[in-house]
């Protein structure tokens, strides 16, 4: 019987102060190694971002969390790209001075690495970000002006022809001399994480193509003591180039047409069939206190699927499988995760690992 190239789903979910995963491109070498281990790595924005550091993987796809959801439900499936043409919109607030800033980083990335930019969009309002945390630590957001962004992103679909969309809103600079100092010393959460998944997850639920979120900050004062897995934001004056990396070989998305499945469409299903989708994957990797994304929910009722949880990469949550009734493999590290992958890949039994194995009894 013919099989599907071993696929793995990383998610390390935004916002949440994952002690691996929850700072700028920390999670990058825990891609890079499952990427080893399988035939095709699914994950999202939050792993592969390292400010202007960026990893490729021939074999890793860059999913929006909302898509990541959508494609979790079966709603969506995944379609691999040589490359997207990635259009920029630039929030109304950003200075003059950032602005040049930032192109300057899409123009390099375009003469050094050959990606393919459009012309950029200024949005006709400011955004108007606004950050939030809630009681559990968790960063969230809003956008005062929403329909602003959205006309800019139509504006760089419809005219330049955008088949992926970068954006760029300014944030605030005063965060909090509390909740800033925690974070750029290895012992916080991500203040700005929460309110880019709500831009992103906006721009994808509204117009079905990839999206990811830069902000735009003044560049912060010298501190020797920041931690390495908080310095790759302390590199420049942008986090873009990490950003135009992955959205340039992001997979499209295949919407579920409800009315071809209903006339029986043979060549629609087909169409259909030639995109990634859920029931693809053999294998999900999650903090283990982080169970409650409806993605993971959803990966959950899938009979493939098999849910790997990580203990010692803690969060702020505390929704674990045994509470949600979910059955799962408990590993300590994601060294132990990526041995629970390698082992199923080969189509051998975890049992067989153990100093023990239980004698067969009566069925």
């Amino acid at each position: 019987m013919s099989t599907h190239p071993y696929t793995v789903v990383l998610i390390v979910p935004t916002g949440i102060g994952a002690a691996m995963g929850g700072y700028a491109g920390d999670a990058l070498p825990i891609a890079r190694a499952v990427a080893a281990s399988c035939d095709r790595l699914i994950t999202h924005p939050n792993v592969m971002n390292g400010a202007q550091l960026y990893w490729s993987m021939p074999n890793a796809l860059y999913v929006e969390g909302y898509a990541l959801d959508k494609f979790a439900a079966g709603a969506w499936g995944l379609q691999p790209v040589r490359k997207n043409r990635i259009g920029i919109v630039f929030d109304r607030s950003i200075s003059d001075d950032l602005r040049v800033r930032h192109l300057q980083a899409a123009d390099a990335s375009r003469a050094t690495l050959g990606l393919d930019l459009t012309d950029y969009v200024v949005t006709d309002m400011p955004l108007g970000v606004e950050l939030r945390t809630a009681s559990s630590g968790a960063s969230w957001g809003t956008i005062q002006q929403p329909d602003s962004l959205l006309r800019a992103v139509d504006k760089l679909i419809t005219v330049a022809g955008a088949e992926a969309i970068a954006v760029i809103a300014r944030f605030p600079d005063d965060l909090g001399a509390t909740i800033l100092h925690d974070y750029r010393h290895g012992i916080g959460v991500d203040p700005l994480a929460g309110a880019e998944a709500v831009i992103s997850h906006l721009v994808v639920r509204t117009f079905k193509v990839p999206c990811a979120h830069a902000p735009a900050l003044s560049p912060l004062p010298i501190d020797p003591e920041i931690s390495p897995r908080s310095a790759a934001e302390e590199l420049g004056y942008t986090f873009l180039p990490c950003v135009l990396v992955g959205l340039s070989r992001a997979p499209q998305f295949i919407a579920t047409p409800q009315s071809s499945q209903n006339r029986g469409d043979a060549y629609a299903a087909i169409q259909l069939r030639q995109g990634i989708w859920n029931d693809e994957v053999d294998a999900v990797i999650i903090p283990e206190s982080a169970c409650g994304g409806s993605g993971l929910i959803s990966f959950a009722r899938s009979s493939r699927a098999k849910i790997i949880t990580v203990a010692e990469n803690q969060t702020r949550m505390a929704v674990t499988p045994k509470e949600l009734k979910i059955r799962s493999i408990a590993v300590r590290s994601y060294l132990e995760a990526i041995g629970v992958i390698t082992v199923d890949r080969a189509g051998m039994s975890l049992d067989s690992f153990r100093p023990q194995i239980d004698r067969l009894k009566e069925c």
